[in-house]
């Protein structure tokens, strides 16, 4: 619960600047990770933008009709898809990067940027944890 709470009270702050670009915190977390990895297959994306395959075609869909994304067949094996950041999609991060960087300052002068980095620490050695556990659940 700790851990759900502790989301809830950072992605309260990021809501308002996602719904002002009628934009899903599931789609923003794809988003992201296109542009932070490049090209992806979508397997891939799943578990790195933390959202269950069922949920990621829709997902996909609706990203591309907006033309943030864009689908391409994986190169030599056509059962696979690769994702990548379409200019609109770049574009939306680069308009959200503002906003995006005072959120994240905010956070990190209220909490101390020392605290900051061993919350993140700790996050990532709980994701291995959960992985060497064999966790059904994307931690990624």
């Amino acid at each position: 619960m700790a851990l759900l709470h502790a989301r809830e009270a950072v992605m309260v702050r990021f809501r308002p600047m996602l719904a002002a670009h009628d934009v899903t915190e599931q789609q923003w977390r794809v988003l992201r990770v296109l542009s932070e990895a490049g090209p992806v297959e979508a397997t891939e994306l799943a578990g790195r933008a933390s959202v269950l395959p069922p949920s990621l075609t829709r997902i996909i869909k609706a990203l591309e009709r907006r033309k943030f994304i864009t689908r391409n067949k994986a190169k030599g094996d056509g059962r696979r898809v690769v994702l990548t950041l379409a200019p609109a999609g770049s574009a939306l991060i680069d308009a959200l990067s503002p906003e995006r960087r005072v959120i994240y300052d905010d956070i990190e002068q209220r909490l101390g940027h020392e605290k900051l980095q061993q919350l993140l620490d700790l996050l990532e050695s709980l994701k291995a944890v959960a992985a060497r556990l064999s966790c059904t659940f994307p931690l990624d």
